[in-house]
């Protein structure tokens, strides 16, 4: 551990998260949050501290997990929404339910690259490096189709904003045409 590790007995996934880490503290199994500037130690599993911030942004974590299969097809090591407000997708570098896995939020991946045949060197946008228990190729994997779910939510919210600047634009414009036809009947003219 480090010396600048704060402990918190509760965590949410925030926007400053970047990854969140199994670690074994006092034999059980915790996690250790890695923020853009902080460094944490939560007494609770990484897949504990992903489902309770689901639940703190009002959804369920089988329910992300439900959505994600339904937009892209996914069904294993799927990446999640936590909240897409604010663009909180992180995906699984393992199954969730093993122990080892990690969970890292996409959007603050710099850059990563090849260590050995089953590690992966991350660096994030804060410039902070961890090697992680992956293969280069499965890391590029889930970055991609973390990309292709951010892709699909954006643009089902882009088609329901769409329609709905379509639809609204129809009520103004019907409204405009009944005063328009009021005024001129008003005037005597057709």
């Amino acid at each position: 551990m480090n010396s600048f590790e704060r402990k918190l007995e509760e965590y949410e996934i925030n926007p400053f998260t970047m990854v969140i880490l199994p670690v074994l503290y006092e034999d059980l199994i915790c996690s250790t949050v890695l923020e853009l500037e902080d460094e944490i130690l939560i007494p609770s599993k990484p897949l504990d501290i992903v489902k309770a911030s689901c639940s703190y942004f009002g959804v369920s974590y089988e329910g992300r997990k439900q959505g994600t299969t339904h937009l892209t097809d996914f069904t294993h090591k799927v990446p999640i929404v936590v909240d897409s407000a604010n663009t909180l997708y992180f995906f699984p570098t393992h199954s969730p339910d093993n122990p080892k896995c990690i969970w890292v939020a996409s959007k603050y991946v710099f850059r990563y690259e090849r260590l050995t045949a089953v590690s992966t060197l991350v660096t994030f946008q804060n410039k902070q490096s961890i090697e992680i228990p992956i293969s280069f190729t499965s890391f590029g994997n889930q970055m991609k189709r973390t990309a292709v779910l951010q892709t699909m939510v954006f643009q089902r919210v882009e088609e329901t904003r769409k329609a709905h600047i379509y639809f609204n634009r129809d009520e103004r414009y019907e409204k405009a045409f009944e005063m328009r036809t009021s005024y001129w009947k008003k005037q005597g003219k057709k």
